[in-house]
Parts: structure tokens; C-alpha cells; sequence
């Protein structure tokens, strides 16, 4: 009996709020089609014998061949296949055209470079309302270091591991006339910035370059042929203000040239860059390992989403010029 007064819409919503993690469940018929679903419904049910469950709508296509089909394949996504995750969940076309498919246990299809995946056979089958539950004895299973993609309250996430004791970087309280604690956002932000940059000034000195000089020659390498003043639009960022002295010391040292008032990197030039850009992503490589490459990229986004709420109108270095 339904109960008329019972929010399905809110229900729904409240229950978005349990973040979990994005599947894809695959099965082949047995005239040899292949069916695959993306679902955020699985879960574990027994270590011993190894259980696990997921459930599908009854009004779900390919309900009849995870019916009939004794073997299924449950592929935990990780956050590099979000796009594959919206291609198993529209409906139409063959959603494994062009997909390299692993070879299985059973001929169920068996999809690469997952977080998790676990080969399955089908144990049980019970009704759930308006769903099919469907409980599978897990024959085989493989992992990888993936950071996994989440789904949360209608959204995509990414996850990021929380210590199991708090990270403190002094024991000490400030005294009382100062507010000033160590976890003010600007102090962390700041902080981690200033302990990057400083791994970099050891090649910085050694190339004979100031910060103001890596500035210019970071913003040259993207976008070459700028004026000054386009020069110190990029850089706005920094707090520094380059001048025509910064600008003669890369042209007495060989790594840039002005032509018709535009600065361009030179062949020495570039190769100072990369000599840079080389060091930021063994400094980078560093710091994902120590972090985990799924807490590296949960950082990424939301200092990329920080950026943009605080972005002052700078121009996009990155744009593709007309």
C-alpha cells in the first residue's frame, strides 16, 4: 500500500546524501549480447562466504538478462572514468563499442583500469519493491591504488582520506592577544606554497633568476609575444609587479629577445623553462606519493574551485588565442 502522504522526491534526496561509490555492472545473454548499467547501489554482504549485492529497477531493459545470465561482473570506477560512467548510464547505443575489454573468469564482460572489480555468479535473487536484489557470490576480485569516483547528493565527488588523529603542525596555542591559529586557511594555503616554492629556488639560483624572472619566463613558455604590461595581467596573481629591469636581465642572459615591443622566448630561453617545469613536477610526484594520488586530486579541485571564487577577473592564460 502506498502511503499518500509519503515525499518520494524528498525521500529520494535524503537518501542521495549516503555518498557511495559509482559502479558499472555487466552481463551477457545468451544469444551473446552484452549488457552494462551503471549503479551506486552495491554493497557487501558476507566476508565468509564472500557476498556482495546490488540492486536494479524492474522497469530497467536489461533486467531479463541479468535475470537469466548466472554471471555478472561488478567494476568499481575510478575517478578517470567518470566519462565511462555516463555512457553506461544513458540509454541506446552498443555502450562497448571501441572499449578493450579484459578477459574474465566467466563471459561476462569484464571492463580495465578500475579501482576494484569482482567476477560474480549469482546466488540469489530477491524482490524489492519497485527493484530486483540481486546477491552474488564474488568468484574472484582485483584492486588497484585508483582513487576511486564517488556520487553524492546528485553529484560527483572525489574523496579525500582523513587521518585517523588529527594533523596539528605546532602543539602550542597562540597567546591570547593574538587570533592568528594554524588553521587559517590563508596561513595553510600560504604556508604550503612558500615550502613548494622555496624546493624550487635552489635551481632558481643556480639559473642566476629571481621569482619575478620565473614568473615571466612560466607565463613566455604558455603564451609567447607579450608586452609588459600583458606580462604583469598574468602574473597579477603573485603580487609582483615586473619591470623593464626583470625584462633586461632575461635579454642580457640570453632567454628572451623583444621584438616590436613583444618579449620572446629564445631556444636557451625555453630550455631555463623546462629545466623549471621539470623541477615543479618531480616536487609535484613527490607530494602525491607522500599524499596518495586520490587525496592529490580531491587537493586540485578544490583549490581549482578556491581560485575561481576568488579570481579578481584575471585574464585565462590557458585560453586558445583568436
Amino acid at each position: 500500500m502506498t502511503n499518500n502522504n509519503f515525499d518520494s522526491k524528498a525521500f529520494r534526496t535524503a537518501l542521495g546524501t549516503f555518498t557511495t561509490g559509482v559502479t558499472i555492472i555487466t552481463a551477457t545473454a545468451a544469444d551473446g549480447t552484452r549488457v552494462g548499467i551503471t549503479a551506486n547501489s552495491f554493497n557487501s554482504v558476507s566476508l565468509d562466504p564472500p557476498l556482495v549485492l546490488w540492486s536494479l529497477a524492474k522497469t530497467a531493459n536489461s533486467l531479463p538478462v541479468f535475470s537469466e545470465s548466472r554471471h555478472w561482473n561488478v567494476h568499481v570506477l575510478s575517478v578517470e572514468q567518470e566519462p565511462l560512467s555516463g555512457r553506461f548510464a544513458s540509454r541506446g547505443d552498443d555502450k562497448f563499442a571501441g572499449l578493450e575489454l579484459d578477459e574474465g573468469m566467466t563471459e561476462a564482460p569484464l571492463l580495465p583500469d578500475c579501482t576494484a572489480r569482482f567476477q560474480c555468479r549469482t546466488a540469489f535473487m530477491h524482490d524489492g519493491g519497485d527493484h530486483i536484489i540481486f546477491i552474488g557470490e564474488v568468484l574472484g576480485f582485483d584492486q588497484s591504488d585508483l582513487p576511486p569516483l564517488v556520487f553524492q547528493s546528485g553529484q560527483y565527488a572525489l574523496t579525500a582520506r582523513k587521518p585517523r588523529e588529527e594533523v596539528r603542525l605546532t602543539q602550542a596555542e597562540p597567546p591570547p592577544e593574538c587570533s592568528y591559529t594554524e588553521d587559517l586557511l590563508g596561513y595553510l594555503l600560504g604556508r604550503a606554497h612558500f615550502q613548494m616554492v622555496n624546493r624550487l629556488q635552489a635551481l632558481l639560483d643556480e639559473q642566476q633568476l629571481e621569482q619575478a624572472q620565473f614568473f615571466i619566463l612560466s607565463v613566455l613558455c604558455i603564451r609567447d609575444g607579450l608586452t609588459l604590461a600583458q606580462i604583469n595581467e598574468y602574473i597579477a596573481y603573485t603580487g609582483y609587479t615586473v619591470d623593464q629591469d626583470d625584462m633586461d636581465v632575461l635579454i642580457q642572459c640570453g632567454h628572451v629577445v623583444i621584438e616590436q615591443g613583444r618579449y620572446r622566448m629564445t631556444a636557451d630561453g625555453r630550455d631555463a623553462s623546462l629545466h623549471q617545469i621539470a623541477q615543479a613536477k618531480a616536487i609535484e610526484e613527490e607530494i602525491v606519493e607522500a599524499l596518495g594520488p586520490g587525496d592529490a586530486m580531491a587537493l586540485k579541485l578544490l583549490l581549482k574551485r578556491l581560485i575561481a571564487r576568488t579570481d579578481p577577473g584575471l585574464p585565462d592564460l590557458w585560453a586558445v588565442s583568436s
